[in-house]
């Protein structure tokens, strides 16, 4: 039985949708869309393309051929993923070289030549070539909290569980993918419930979505697993819900960018020899979507372990649990909340204070703060009815922040962010007084618990909120 098509992805003219539309009608709705018009001056499209419209493998090889690589084996499932195997850039280019001329160049499935059909995906490319600039992440997607971050602190960093694979592996969520024509992703939904951006550099994609709201009618009776593919003979006795799905579709162009939102369940298949840029990324706007995602994967795992319930370190093996299956903890996700707070805050004071008068663009961007903070105040409530913040064991200082050169470099970052989508230039000027910076009763705050957290924000509020009238 095929799918029901009931929806197809919007293609818009990216360069004609300002920042505070691309928020308004497909952030804050939670909506797909594509945008056309991004990537025109991308490196990456000129010199990882061959004239032919193909990917320049040659090119890959030769500059990057060297780096190690997972990729996935297309017609081996392994749990609830297909199997994947590392290997070096340079040999996986081999290896579709040689499925290519087995199939006399033609840009059809290599599977057919009875050799795996391999997909490279997850390359942190950016994180291997800084020097490299592929490509400007669109400013739509700039608002991006995860990989700000980890570009200055680790996610986790629990001794017993890190490691230097990991740094590598869950050093940033930018990825680039490279397949041939029939290389697919199964269904799946984003890790943290993040939202996504796809760029095809070269090539087409085939997707089809379902909506947050009928994500279980693809979860087996126990709401446990998932299907794997669409496409095959799923079983009516074990997914009942299935046939009652109705998908969204969508084909991506060359040059075209699909903003994938949060929660949607979405399968992907190569149509043609393709590479794409790809970025996982929360903010303010989906950061409910992050917590809800971990209080029930804590819940799960605390009652996979429930017979363990009146041991002493219960808790710190739930979270350490957590860690492994979710990529972050309560701890880690209460840390990282925080320094947003903190740096939120620092750029709010310094607008506060600035001897500009506000203007259209200022008081947007002093509204997005706003907004920032108190999402981060929602989460820290919803954290505090559960006392998910005040078993961390740590304290976080905004003095201490203030002194520490990985933070006020995350503070330069967001506001550098910010600068951008606003069009503003003054957050980010003198950045070497931050540590200077008086903020009366708020430079001694301490921040323990989601208890201190909501009254940091509510104090922050209250004090610099005078300063900008309306």
């Amino acid at each position: 039985m095929g799918l029901k098509i009931g929806g197809r992805v919007q293609k818009v003219n990216g360069r004609e949708v300002s920042y505070g539309e691309f928020v308004e009608k497909y952030m804050a709705q939670n909506q797909p869309v594509v945008l056309t018009g991004l990537m025109d001056d991308w490196r990456a499209c000129k010199d990882w393309v061959s004239p032919n419209g193909k990917p320049n493998l040659h090119f890959i090889s030769t500059h990057f051929g060297k780096s190690k690589v997972q990729v996935a084996d297309c017609g081996t499932r392994e749990f609830t993923d297909q199997k994947r195997i590392e290997m070096t850039v340079s040999e996986f280019v081999d290896h579709w070289l040689h499925l290519s001329s087995a199939n006399n160049g033609g840009n059809c499935d290599c599977g057919a030549a009875g050799k795996p059909l391999l997909y490279l995906k997850d390359w942190h490319f950016v994180k291997e070539y800084p020097e490299y600039i592929a490509y400007r992440t669109p400013v739509d997607f700039s608002d991006d909290w995860l990989n700000l971050y980890l570009d200055k602190f680790h996610m986790h960093n629990d001794p017993d569980t890190y490691s230097e694979r990991n740094e590598i592996s869950c050093s940033d969520y930018r990825f680039v993918y490279m397949g041939a024509k029939g290389t697919w992703t199964p269904l799946h939904a984003d890790v943290f419930r993040s939202y996504s951006w796809s760029a095809n550099v070269c090539g087409k994609k085939q997707w089809y979505f379902l909506p947050p709201s009928q994500h279980h009618l693809v979860f087996d009776r126990n709401m446990k697993s998932t299907v794997y593919n669409i496409f095959a003979d799923v079983s009516q006795s074990k997914f009942p819900g299935f046939e009652k799905a109705v998908w969204w579709e969508c084909t991506q162009e060359e040059n075209e960018v699909i903003f994938v939102p949060s929660g949607w369940y979405h399968q992907v298949h190569n149509l043609e020899d393709t590479i794409s840029i790809n970025h996982n990324w929360f903010n303010g706007y989906n950061l409910s979507w992050v917590w809800d995602l971990l209080l029930k994967d804590y819940t799960e795992a605390s009652d996979y372990i429930e017979d363990l319930k009146g041991c002493d370190d219960f808790e710190e093996l739930c979270q350490r649990n957590l860690a492994a299956n979710t990529g972050m903890n309560f701890y880690d996700f209460f840390i990282f909340i925080v320094r947003f707070a903190f740096a939120n805050v620092v750029l709010l004071h310094k607008l506060a204070h600035g001897k500009k008068e506000p203007n259209q663009k200022s008081s947007e961007m002093i509204q997005h703060i706003y907004f920032n903070l108190e999402s981060i105040r929602s989460i820290a409530v919803k954290m505090k009815n559960i006392d998910a913040g005040n078993r961390q064991g740590v304290l976080l200082d905004l003095r201490k922040n203030l002194e520490d050169h990985s933070f006020i470099e995350l503070y330069a970052a967001v506001g550098k962010t910010y600068e951008l989508i606003h069009e503003q230039s003054e957050v980010t000027q003198a950045l070497s007084q931050c540590k200077e910076l008086t903020f009366s009763s708020l430079i001694g705050s301490q921040v323990q618990s989601s208890e201190d957290l909501v009254t940091f924000i509510d104090d922050a509020l209250t004090e610099l909120g005078g300063a900008f009238s309306g």
